[in-house]
């Protein structure tokens, strides 16, 4: 028998994902309740109790059993109609002959799922995990069990979450980071918009110079053959903005329209396609015209083309989408010092079951990464072993963070309600338009899916709870030095 047991209603937990987000896990956000029947020839021997395993025998009575198979044979008498019986009047030696068997192993599962959700409850213990079910060997005692002439004893084990001492929150003291934008910023952002509505005017007899944009049509070859994918009609390219391979620009420096320069240029080692990386290439061009770039104008009706009222409007909206980014980037680094800093002030022991899962996670997408990329840890500067206890640590780190994350979320009474939820699966839905259905059915019916809308929520109120809690102080800095420590806090 291959029973899955779920625990009991656990309190809430999380684990550190990806990115450096808090990730509840499944269970705690959509925890399985199950009507307990109230089994009354049921006994529970603990077996094992070594830090934080568990491992207990759990035996359910031969009698109750039959009493509970009696109950799903008369449930279904009534329906079944079998070839020769009336419906309803088929006896019962046939029914225990055609269905007894199937008919016991739904009353042994059921079994299974009740008394272990109950024997967890009875010890209000914690399972960090699924527990592991184990059955006896011996074949002749489970068909003992089957026939009815046995009582069912299974073991139970698992792993219990630690019991987490919370420090002191409003001892923890932190720096926030506080950007202001300056005007350069803003001038920066409308040149770039402005660069993007660039209209090309084509000049006879003008000599390509960096900025502007040629057409060409090219042929590139290898030792004289056309290579493949080497050829294009009509490419818009332009110069100065290293869109092609080292080389190719330079060589159309000074063309004009009606020149057909042959260019030699070289594929770098690292290009995508290993067939071209580091071979020298020679591409016969034709220059089909030569334009310039006209900007628009940067003034009022600029602006309405971007939905703004006047080019002052533009500019208070682009600023308070700058002091946005600025804010989040400046929150991502008080995050990871916030959440350094739990970790320093907390130390317990840790489930290996789901350290070794957060492991296994990290592990198997390390790997996936250096496979697409063709690297191996030699190229990173580490041997595997070095690698393996690297990431070991991390996961030991997410887990540790995870549980007392979701300690602080229980002990505040946080929770993710229906409304926040939903909002989260509208802008969900609003990233595919046209395909919103889909969204919705997909977070419908895919299991586990909806943890991944509640976890950056619950992050959030997590995060937020602890700073209305502890002490901080802000800093004034300039936006290079803020990018530069939050490129600093994610290396390390």
């Amino acid at each position: 028998m291959g029973v899955q047991v779920p625990p009991p209603a656990p309190r809430n937990r999380a684990r550190i994902g990806p990115e450096g987000r808090v990730e509840l896990a499944a269970e705690a956000i959509e925890a399985v309740t199950l009507p307990l029947a109230g089994w009354r020839e049921m006994q529970i021997t603990e077996t094992n109790n070594e830090g934080l395993k568990r491992t207990m025998k759990v035996v359910v009575g031969a009698e109750e059993l039959g009493q509970r198979f009696n109950q799903r044979l008369d449930e279904i008498k009534d329906r079944v109609q079998l070839k020769g019986f009336r419906k309803g009047k088929v006896p019962v030696p046939h029914l225990k002959k055609m269905y007894g068997r199937s008919l016991m192993a739904e009353v042994l599962e059921q079994a299974v799922k009740e008394t272990s959700t109950k024997a967890i409850e009875e010890r209000n213990e914690r399972p960090a995990a699924q527990p592991s079910i184990a059955f006896p060997e011996d074949k002749e005692e489970i068909e003992r069990v089957f026939a009815g002439e046995a009582d069912l004893a299974y073991s139970m084990s698992f792993e219990v979450l630690p019991e987490i001492k919370l420090t002191n929150l409003k001892k923890l003291t932190l720096e926030r980071l506080v950007a202001e934008v300056e005007p350069e910023a803003i001038d920066k952002a409308i040149g770039e918009l402005a660069e993007r509505g660039t209209t090309w005017t084509p000049e006879e007899g003008r000599a390509a110079a960096s900025g502007d944009r040629v057409t060409i049509d090219f042929i590139g070859k290898i030792d004289g053959e056309p290579f493949e994918d080497g050829t294009g009609q009509d490419a818009h390219l332009v110069l100065g903005q290293s869109k092609f391979i080292p080389g190719f620009e330079d060589g159309l420096m000074g063309a004009k329209a009606g020149e057909t320069p042959t260019i030699k240029a070289t594929f770098p080692g690292d290009y995508p396609v290993p067939a071209l990386a580091s071979k020298e290439a020679t591409f016969d061009v034709t220059v089909k015209e030569v334009a310039l770039p006209v900007l628009p104008e940067i003034d009022d009706a600029f602006a309405k083309t971007f939905g703004a009222d006047s080019l002052d409007k533009l500019k208070e909206l682009i600023a308070a989408q700058i002091k946005q980014e600025y804010d989040s980037a400046a929150r991502m680094k008080l995050k990871r010092e916030l959440l350094d800093q739990l970790e320093k002030a907390h130390s317990f022991e840790l489930p290996g079951l789901l350290v070794e899962h957060e492991f296994e996670t990290i592990w198997n997408r390390l790997n996936e990464n250096l496979k697409q990329s063709g690297k191996t840890f030699a190229d990173e500067g580490k041997t595997e072993e070095d690698a393996r206890a690297e990431y070991r640590r991390m996961a030991e780190r997410r887990v540790r963070l995870g549980l007392i994350v979701g300690e602080i979320g229980e002990k505040g009474g946080l929770k993710v309600n229906h409304d926040e939820l939903r909002q989260a699966l509208m802008e969900q839905a609003r990233r595919f338009p046209g395909q919103e259905k889909t969204v919705y059915e997909y977070y419908e019916k895919t299991p586990g899916a909806l943890s991944e809308l509640r976890a950056p929520i619950f992050e959030d109120k997590v995060v937020d709870y602890v700073l209305s809690q502890a002490k901080s102080a802000e800093k004034k800095v300039t936006k290079d030095e803020l990018f530069k420590q939050v490129e600093e806090t994610t290396e390390t």
